[in-house]
């Protein structure tokens, strides 16, 4: 069978004509389209394509809310941003300088994202007059002057890819489905990038309907096809590999950096794992790659509701077993007395939280940062957790590590607090030696322990230095025990309501947290502590801040930037660090959570910057803070000194 761009000649990619090819050092390209166009599958294709070059690369996925909006409509779009480059990079970029809009809904809702002689590359078959009705448009945007800031390039895609599938005898609704690829086909042959991946991909994908591997094929082949043989594109680009450290790279994502590391978190405990969990958004991918990795000790059980998953979580652990949980916001609710009883038990277990917009089911496809004083106060009595942030998708390996070492290290549950920015995104991960990953294996209570000096075994007997309890697994003979929600006398674990007795373990339970190792918080001063002013964040505000700081240095202004990965406790060199700095900077995709805590901590004046718009920081925006944080800064200090 063979096909060409109107579907007829060599079924191959076409040789090239002569085009202007310009070399860039990185690009942003926006795919958008309705909920059912596959513009999810088109640009993590065109995202793993750019990895396989050798780009670095970070990408932002944006899903609608609902699970199937009114097509042709803007609650509907559905889009990828992929921004990939040939030095290191942070974001997925702010604005992108490539859209592809499958429809007008498409275009509707991202074009107020595209700079001024952007490029935009729009599906004509789908501007119809009733299409552009559905969102407003009151005349054709490709044909009035709506569009003239932008360089436009009008492609049938619809078209020109039943065209191209006219001889596989789908039908003609099942044709169209395929121009997505025909989309990726044209940017793929735009930017250069590699096509036996693709191809080799979509085989293996629709390998039980082999008519549809093979449509979509064809369709990403005349995509190709289009961009060698139409006159509309004088110009192609080229992006080259970036210099990063040696090493296997692979792309990933945060939920599934989070999987791998606590599948790796199993192997280096030595213990088997339970997921009990309940799906929902954006934290059900965790659950789903976790569930095929059954041959290293992975057991998932998808219960029937958050409060049943948690309680299976920890009944493992009391078993002997790593517990983990995943959820979001709602759910970490739900889990939240769970949690005060793993407190109370003093067993292992690993809350992961993918952060979304609230309050209630809120934005359940939108990033957003709110539930850090959730994960610290958020359950009755006096019940401290430790708390954990990955900084990028990749992190979230180490951080489920990290997670992992502190629950078993001191018997107690973890909050892991990613987000929705973090989960869904994707970066080059550079995949760790497995002789460097840390040694997690405990060891369980074998022998008799009451300080009485009788036979008996006592589960509060702490450890002097991480004060946490011996963990004994049920049957062991000798070791019979009792624990539970109820509150225990100190070493016996007795049913005890003495009030001194409470009163010692509350604060026991508190300096337990309180003590736990972490590392001391690492500062970024090029200017050689010339810098007035720190921007600190955590959490997915890493990638923006960082970007922004860059961008103010570059304009000759000194800044200093540290980001938390550790939040209870803090890192104990953090109140020296703030102290140092005329100005404090905590930009958070919240109210000023964090800023809260630091303020009511350290006694220090944060300057906080909030942002609850269900989408990360733009570095430009984050520019600006800085700038007139500096530059204010910078007043005061003349006027202190005059």
């Amino acid at each position: 069978m063979s096909t060409s761009a109107n579907g007829s000649g060599s079924g191959a990619l076409s040789a090239s004509r002569p085009t202007e090819v310009s070399q860039l050092d990185r690009v942003v390209i926006r795919f958008a389209g309705d909920s059912g166009d596959g513009m999810q599958l088109t640009g993590d294709r065109f995202t793993s394509e750019a990895a396989a070059f050798g780009n670095d690369l970070s990408t932002m996925p944006n899903f609608p809310a609902e699970i199937r909006a009114p097509q042709g409509t803007i609650p509907g779009v559905s889009s990828f941003q992929v921004h990939f480059a040939d030095y290191d990079i942070l974001t997925p970029g702010d604005r992108p300088d490539v859209l592809v809009a499958m429809n007008p809904a498409a275009l509707k809702a991202n074009v107020a994202d595209v700079p001024r002689g952007g490029t935009i590359i729009v599906n004509t078959d789908e501007f119809t007059k009733r299409n552009n009705g559905k969102v407003g448009y009151d005349s054709d945007p490709l044909e009035d002057d709506s569009l003239s800031a932008f360089e436009v390039h009008r492609v049938a895609m619809s078209t020109l890819t039943r065209g191209a599938l006219e001889e596989t005898g789908l039908s003609k609704k099942d044709a169209e489905r395929a121009k997505n690829m025909f989309a990726l086909g044209l940017l793929s042959w735009m930017y250069h990038r590699p096509t036996e991946g693709t191809e080799r991909f979509l085989r293996e994908k629709f390998a039980k309907k082999p008519d549809i591997a093979e449509a979509n094929v064809l369709a990403f082949r005349a995509g190709w096809n289009y961009g060698e043989t139409t006159e509309s594109f004088a110009t192609t680009f080229e992006v080259a590999p970036a210099k990063l450290a040696a090493g296997t790279y692979r792309q990933i994502t945060g939920n599934a950096a989070l999987a791998y590391g606590i599948v790796a978190a199993g192997q280096q405990s030595g213990l088997p794992i339970l997921l009990g969990t309940y799906p929902i958004t954006p934290a059900s991918d965790v659950l789903h790659e976790l569930s095929k990795h059954k041959n290293f000790g992975i057991m998932t059980f998808q219960a029937e509701d958050e409060i049943a998953g948690i309680g299976a979580a920890l009944g493992a652990s009391y078993g002997g077993a790593l517990g983990v949980t995943s959820t979001s916001g709602p759910g970490v609710a739900l889990k939240s007395e769970t949690i005060g009883l793993g407190v109370m038990t003093e067993l292992p277990l690993v809350v992961i939280d993918v952060q979304r917009g609230g309050p209630s089911t809120g934005l359940p496809t939108k990033t957003e940062q709110a539930d850090l004083l959730q994960a610290m106060f958020g359950r009755n009595g006096e019940s401290p957790v430790p708390i954990v942030a990955p900084a990028t998708p990749g992190d979230c390996f180490d951080i489920a590590l990290e997670a992992t070492r502190i629950a078993l290290a001191y018997r107690t549950p973890v909050l892991l607090l990613s987000d929705g920015a973090i989960a869904n995104g994707s970066e080059p991960w550079l995949v760790p030696d497995a002789s460097s990953l840390p040694d997690l294996r405990v060891q369980f209570a074998s022998v008799p322990n009451a300080a009485d000096g009788s036979d008996e075994f006592w589960p509060y007997v702490r450890d002097p230095e991480t004060l946490a309890r011996e963990w004994a697994i049920p049957g062991t003979a000798g070791l019979q025990h009792r624990i539970g929600g109820l509150e225990k006398q100190d070493g016996t674990g007795n049913i005890s309501y003495d009030p001194d007795n409470h009163d010692k373990m509350v604060r026991l339970r508190q300096a337990k947290i309180d003590g736990i190792d972490v590392p001391d918080i690492e500062v970024d001063d090029p200017s050689g502590g010339q810098a007035r002013v720190l921007a600190l964040g955590w959490g997915s505000t890493y990638g923006p801040i960082g970007a922004a700081c860059r961008r103010v240095r570059k304009a000759g202004m000194p800044i200093a930037q540290a980001h938390l990965r550790y939040l209870n406790p803090l890192p104990k060199n953090l109140g020296e660090v703030l102290a140092s700095y005329d100005t404090v900077v905590v930009p958070e995709m919240n109210l000023g959570q964090l800023a809260m805590l630091l303020r009511a901590k350290f006694l220090i004046d944060i300057h906080s910057y909030t942002k609850v718009a269900g989408l990360p920081f733009k570095a430009e925006e984050l520019q600006g803070v800085f700038t007139d944080t500096i530059t204010g800064a910078s007043n005061r200090t003349k006027e202190a000194t005059a």
